[in-house]
């Protein structure tokens, strides 16, 4: 007899059987909120699947005292045909992995895990999910001089994301410029072709020359408010980016489309490492505009 239908996310502290539905899930410190579960299973249900996705917070009783490692076995035994993993657990889930995708090899961290045939295979959904995002909404902005904000996790994906659309000269503000310096050195063997930099100072001399500003920091964010970037600095030539979705107009979005900058939010990059991610668990091609149309729709409510 199949086993029942039921959702297993072990939030309650239920033991992980396997399932009969199709099951994904995210694991992350303080993620029950999310609407990725929302996204992924409404997909599932356009393509016929019973989709089922779970949440794995670490912060909650359930799964506080379990390590990665043993929440990636127990998803893995119960049939789960993958993970997408978050804060703070995108570099040490390399520990835990049989194969690592050349791109995420590159970045040093993987968001997204593939179980198959007994094997565990880690991939980076972040750096594709902006690389599809700028090629969506930015593909003809001139790219000859960049800046971006923020060194860490995210930064890193946007980083390379950024030198794979064509950036020409890269510069790379962090309030660590230790950070930032790590990740110009990590970046410039495989974009050799690029002039990227490292940057001590923002200041309106350096933005005179910028054609466009990316914000990877969490300035922005309901809890962190403000900008990472002096708006005084902003000009109509510019472009400006952010990759913070919650809210999805941040500050420095409103003063740069104030300005007449050209804006692109960060739904796009969570839309789309959403779509990529899909396909890596299902093998089927998701439909960007459902996913804009229900992240919309979340984000609304």
């Amino acid at each position: 007899m199949a086993a029942p239908n039921v959702r297993v996310s072990g939030l309650t502290g239920a033991t992980l059987t396997q399932p009969n539905p199709l099951r994904a899930g995210l694991i992350g410190k303080g993620i029950l909120h999310s609407i990725t579960p929302a996204m992924h299973e409404a997909e599932g249900r356009a393509h016929g699947l019973n989709f089922i996705y779970d949440l794995f917070d670490t912060n909650t009783d359930a799964w506080r005292d379990k390590s990665l490692r043993e929440i990636v076995k127990e998803t893995q035994r119960a049939g789960y045909v993958g993970l997408n993993i978050t804060h703070p657990y995108k570099v040490e889930i390399l520990d835990h992995l049989d194969h690592i995708s050349q791109d995420a090899r590159n970045l040093g961290a993987v968001n997204t895990v593939v179980f198959s045939e007994g094997e565990r295979t880690g991939c980076n959904t972040d750096f594709s999910g902006f690389s599809a995002s700028f090629a969506r909404d930015l593909s003809h902005a001139p790219k000859d001089r960049v800046l971006l904000l923020g060194a860490g996790g995210a930064g890193c994906a946007v980083a390379f994301g950024l030198a794979e659309c064509g950036v020409r000269e890269l510069l790379i503000f962090d309030r660590d410029i230790n950070q930032a310096e790590a990740l110009v050195s990590k970046m410039q063997p495989h974009y050799p072709q690029a002039d990227i930099q490292s940057l001590a100072v923002l200041d309106g001399a350096m933005a005179a020359t910028l054609n466009g500003i990316v914000n990877a920091t969490p300035v922005g964010m309901a809890d962190y408010p403000g900008t990472a970037f002096p708006v005084e600095f902003l000009s109509p030539e510019m472009w400006v980016a952010d990759i913070v979705y919650f809210p999805l107009e941040t500050e420095l979005l409103a003063q740069a489309r104030a300005v007449g900058c050209r804006t692109m939010a960060g739904s796009g990059m969570a839309v789309f490492q959403a779509v990529h991610a899909f396909k890596l668990f299902t093998s089927l091609s998701g439909n960007p505009d459902r996913f804009i149309k229900i992240f919309a729709e979340l984000v609304k409510s």
